[in-house]
């Protein structure tokens, strides 16, 4: 049986420096096949027009829409009561966050918009006897993963129409926490995030899966030029850029 392997990146968020260097890193990196990146590009960090045009130039590379994606196609802030992922809609916090959808839209411009609309929703291999989905969350909704029921509830469905399949692998971003999850032979990854990671673990992401007779999940965590980011922001004075300055610094988005 022949290998596949898939490099992973996710959850970059406007994060330029994060992005540069795991595109390094899977450059350096022999025998990918396919690159596949989760979503949640742009939105929130200060480079979104670089970030486009570094994404522009992946060869190779199947982009799937984030919530974040999404909120700039749909124009998230021409609502009555914007809100997103269940914040209460007059939250100053909810608030900076739309106006940020708003500023990164105008950065991003007709190009951007274009970028985003070619993005899919998810993407399935099936490499012998393993069937591997990507979503940014989940292929029903993007902005919650899947509980294990869920996804064990999905793995039955799917087995129905794949009678060849013994092995099931389910990889999400959106949490921009690490997840590791088995059940039988289902398999939940992620990875973390490539740009704005919550774990307090200030290093960025790539992930490489590779599916063959085993299968092997690989997390490389790196550092990047933090400080760049950190000026850029304060330079560009991005909408919500004092909580992102913290977030960047400490990898959490708790008040602490």
């Amino acid at each position: 049986m022949s290998n596949k392997t898939f490099a992973i990146i996710t959850d970059i968020h406007s994060n330029i420096s994060a992005l540069k260097k795991a595109v390094n890193i899977i450059n350096d990196k022999k025998d990918i096949d396919q690159i596949i990146c989760l979503g949640d590009c742009f939105s929130l960090g200060p480079e979104p027009e670089k970030t486009l045009k570094t994404l522009s130039s992946i060869d190779n590379c199947i982009f799937i829409r984030g919530n974040h994606d999404r909120y700039i196609i749909e124009k998230l802030w021409e609502e009555e009561l914007p809100t997103l992922e269940g914040m209460d809609p007059y939250d100053p916090i909810c608030k900076a966050i739309v106006d940020n959808e708003k500023w990164t839209a105008e950065k991003l411009g007709k190009a951007g918009t274009d970028f985003i609309r070619k993005m899919v929703i998810s993407h399935r291999d099936v490499v012998g006897s393993t069937l591997v989905e990507f979503t940014h969350a989940w292929y029903q909704r993007d902005d919650h993963p899947p509980s294990m029921q869920e996804a064990l509830n999905w793995k039955a469905h799917i087995k129905d129409s794949h009678d060849n399949i013994s092995n099931f692998i389910f990889v999400h971003g959106h949490v921009h926490v690490p997840r590791e999850e088995k059940e039988g032979n289902l398999t939940i990854y992620c990875q973390g995030a490539t740009g704005l990671p919550f774990d307090k673990d200030t290093r960025g992401s790539v992930a490489f899966l590779t599916i063959g007779d085993t299968v092997n999940w690989e997390v490389i965590r790196f550092d990047y030029d933090k400080e760049l980011i950190i000026k850029r922001l304060e330079e560009r004075k991005t909408p919500f850029y004092l909580n992102l300055k913290n977030t960047v610094k400490y990898a959490s988005i708790g008040d602490n």
